[in-house]
């Protein structure tokens, strides 16, 4: 799977800010560089240096060769301004050759050539313009399409729906695609409030696709029927979706996902039932410590018909009510140091909450490992990461969400 950080879960949807690609971050970079109150200052770079260009050639000498400095001011126009301002300055570029060049004496006037190849400069200047701005425009579009998807998949939730506090970070490693494999959500319904962590194997739009089915089918089971069903209905999707694509006759159907599905009971607060899917299980983070939920993994999601026995069984835990589940995917668990050491993430997590016991509330608890990793692998993610950490909702701050409709 594939680097990309999108705020930290809150009410407004549950990402954190992804770094962005290198050439989308230099376009909203200049763009906001270029703007002062709102303002758009792309034309004073080369409108300065068109005023100090003429200034210096009216108080030198012949030895100034205006023509040398002033094809610079559409090329400069043309790589901040747009395709008419660029214009606008090749069109002053050369009346102010013109100008200049009439007022000089005989022995030191260029004539026509040097004219030609100003407006030539200036022309070429427009054209590279237009090809710059054309190409920001698709790079900003293909940027909104990418966060659209995005949105359709990992839909934004409040943090506090379902009786749950949750916060969610994720990191894109393709930083051009800026969509994986890893998937989350929160499904409130009659028999509880339950939780979807996983990541599909394999990277780009195939991936996105799988993990889309099973979020499409864990929002209509985990609303209606009892967990263990909403485990065996997400290993029938990953078969049916893999059927499907083979029956269109393409070949990359045969995939597996990773998961781990979680069913807080309204009327049992002091326990939660869990399936893991091929996962690492979740790390419960309370004020006493850092422990790993005690419970069995079976296979990933896609290779259940491998066990003669099923999906994995619904195992029912112990889970203290200031205690946060964390769930990371790969980009945590795989994440390097320039010496090939892993991400201490257990380590890190129980020293910080020594620390500070306010560490384990969610929001806090996600910034800290992805703060975290990203440090330790130098920014530099071998796959994609997400970050999810949820608990019950302690009395007082949160309030319970509706179902979707």
């Amino acid at each position: 799977m594939k680097h990309g950080l999108r705020p930290i879960s809150g009410r407004r949807g549950p990402m954190a800010r992804l770094p962005r690609p290198a050439a989308e971050g230099d376009v909203l970079r200049r763009q906001q560089l270029l703007r002062i109150r709102g303002r758009s200052v792309a034309w004073v770079p080369p409108l300065l240096m068109l005023v100090a260009i003429t200034v210096i050639d009216f108080n030198t000498a012949g030895e100034f060769q205006m023509i040398t400095w002033v094809v610079l001011v559409p090329g400069i126009a043309a790589a901040i301004c747009g395709v008419w301002g660029t214009a606008a300055f090749g069109v002053l570029a050369l009346l102010n050759y013109l100008l200049a060049d009439t007022s000089y004496p005989d022995q030191y006037k260029s004539g026509l050539p040097d004219f030609i190849l100003v407006g030539i400069g200036g022309a070429l200047a427009v054209l590279a313009c237009l090809v710059r701005v054309r190409g920001e425009r698709q790079m900003l579009h293909m940027r909104d399409v990418a966060e659209t998807t995005r949105r359709t998949v990992l839909r934004p939730l409040p943090s506090d729906w379902g009786g749950l506090e949750h916060a969610a970070v994720y990191l894109a490693s393709d930083v051009e695609a800026r969509v994986g494999g890893d998937f989350y959500d929160v499904q409130q319904g009659p028999h509880g409030t339950r939780v979807l962590v996983g990541d599909v194997q394999g990277k780009g739009l195939g991936a996105v696709e799988a993990a889309a089915a099973l979020l499409g089918t864990f929002r209509e089971a985990g609303f209606h029927e009892e967990f263990g069903t909403v485990a065996e209905r997400l290993e029938i999707r990953i078969h049916r979706h893999a059927l499907h694509l083979t029956a269109l006759g393409r070949d990359d159907g045969d995939r597996f996902a990773t998961a781990v599905l979680i069913g807080f009971c309204e009327d049992e607060p002091g326990v939660v039932d869990v399936v893991v899917f091929g996962h690492e299980p979740p790390l419960a983070v309370g004020p006493d410590g850092v422990r790993q939920l005690p419970v069995a993994t079976g296979l990933p999601l896609g290779l259940g018909e491998l066990s003669d026995d099923g999906p994995p069984s619904v195992q029912r835990v112990p889970l203290n009510a200031t205690e946060t589940l964390l769930i990371t995917t790969d980009g945590v668990t795989e994440a390097r140091d320039a010496e090939g050491r892993f991400y201490p993430l257990a380590a890190e997590v129980a020293a910080a909450v020594a620390a500070d016991p306010l560490t384990a509330e969610p929001r806090r608890l996600v910034a800290l490992v992805r703060d975290g990793t990203l440090r330790h692998s130098g920014g530099r993610l071998a796959d994609d990461t997400t970050l999810f950490a949820v608990r019950r909702a302690l009395p007082g701050t949160g309030r319970k969400g509706r179902s979707p409709s």
